[in-house]
């Protein structure tokens, strides 16, 4: 039974990870404009590369890190890595001037995030699963219902700091409740030791089919939520003309939702269940993709309220997928989590790197993208049938 104490702790993390994670695209205007970095859309794009790739490595390595090193050891690490991640945003703000040393800074920064991101995420997934075994899915959705909380703020505080031009202010925020939360819990057990005695409690076998399709579903969100995570600011900047704030508004209005989403689909789960949520989110997304896609420019308030409704289309969607697998998958329990993660940051990676590219080589603007995206959104609705089309069991 977990204490008071790690409970705290692990969902604490959840928002501070949360801020981190969004740092860098809630900045997107700093980091395009002239008057700071003057990053091309391409080298934008680029930026995330290293971070989805380091995701990746590490939520697939860090199970076999787990195994050796135990959990906490490797989730500490994650939180060492994330704030190494703000400092070097911080430190890159000094050498705006030297373009070059600049980005290099902040890909190294990147660099830093993914790997914080890969271990810590699994990490806070398995801990949720394990201090509440009964209740799965209502704690790992309640977990990344606080992890979209931090990403919500995130923006904000973005949008505060630069109006007292002080936006690197956020890295130093993070960087400093990282640091409390590391010598918090650098003096708690943190364990998860139910779930690392699933395996050999269970006569299950693995079926790569299974496993798969979760990973392709998993993949295909990640393209989803980055299409609205990364761009949605410099869509609203560029081509609904709205102002740095309120497109800062609309990325807000994204993860608020998301957070929203969690808590109520965590909520209602008796009344309407995690299979039936899972059907449905698809759908939404897709709609607010389309009508996105259709925007006039000039209309910057009703793209806040349609990435607003995206966010809640995306909200329970990676979560059930992780708790879903997690209980069906339960020979890899412990590693469910991380693998999962691994192909939600190659979706990231696509989306990041790819978008920036068709923008700078290709004549496809945003809205046109966003209207791509709703295919891939509408594939992602035939897949949940897949993924849970039948009541997991435990």
């Amino acid at each position: 039974m977990a204490s008071k104490p790690e409970t705290t702790a692990v969902f604490s993390a959840g928002i501070v990870q949360g801020v981190a994670l969004v740092t860098f695209p809630a900045a997107s205007t700093i980091f395009t404009s002239s008057s700071y970095y003057g990053l091309s859309s391409t080298a934008y794009g680029a930026m995330f590369l290293p971070q989805a790739v380091m995701a990746i490595a590490a939520s697939l390595l860090g199970t076999g890190f787990t195994r050796r090193w135990g959990i906490k050891r490797v989730y500490l690490i994650g939180l060492i890595a994330n704030l190494a991640a703000m400092l070097l945003l911080v430190l890159s703000q000094f050498v705006m001037s030297n373009q070059t040393l600049a980005y290099g800074i902040l890909l190294l920064a990147t660099t830093s995030l993914g790997i914080g991101f890969g271990l810590t995420v699994p990490s806070l997934n398995t801990f949720a699963a394990a201090f509440f075994p009964q209740t799965v899915d209502k704690a790992v959705l309640g977990l990344n219902a606080l992890l979209g909380l931090g990403t919500a703020l995130a923006p904000l505080f973005v949008a505060i700091f630069i109006g007292y031009f002080v936006w690197w202010g956020l890295p130093v925020l993070v960087a400093v409740l990282l640091l409390a939360l590391l010598l918090f819990c650098m003096r708690l057990p943190l364990r998860a030791g139910a779930l690392d005695a699933a395996p050999e409690q269970t006569t299950k076998t693995i079926r790569p089919s299974r496993f798969w399709i979760f990973a392709a579903f998993a993949l295909l969100y990640g393209i989803v939520e980055t299409l609205n995570g990364n761009w949605a600011t410099l869509y609203m900047s560029s081509d609904l003309g709205a102002s740095t704030a309120v497109a800062s508004l609309a990325l807000t209005a994204f993860w608020g939702m998301v957070t929203v989403g969690r808590v109520l689909f965590a909520a209602i789960e008796k009344q309407f269940p995690e299979q039936r949520t899972y059907h449905l989110l698809p759908f939404v997304t897709a709609v607010a993709f389309i009508i996105i896609a259709l925007l006039p420019t000039g209309s910057p308030y009703l793209g806040v309220l349609l990435f607003g409704l995206a966010g809640l289309g995306c909200s329970a969607l990676l979560p059930l997928t992780i708790s879903f697998g997690q209980k069906e998958l339960t020979v890899m329990a412990t590693a469910v989590a991380g693998t999962l993660i691994a192909a939600y940051q190659m979706g990231y990676g696509i989306a990041a790197f790819g978008v920036g590219s068709l923008l700078q080589h290709t004549s496809l603007s945003l809205n046109t993208i966003y209207g791509l995206g709703s295919i891939v959104a509408f594939v992602l609705a035939g897949l949940s049938f897949v993924v849970a089309r039948r009541e997991t069991s435990t």
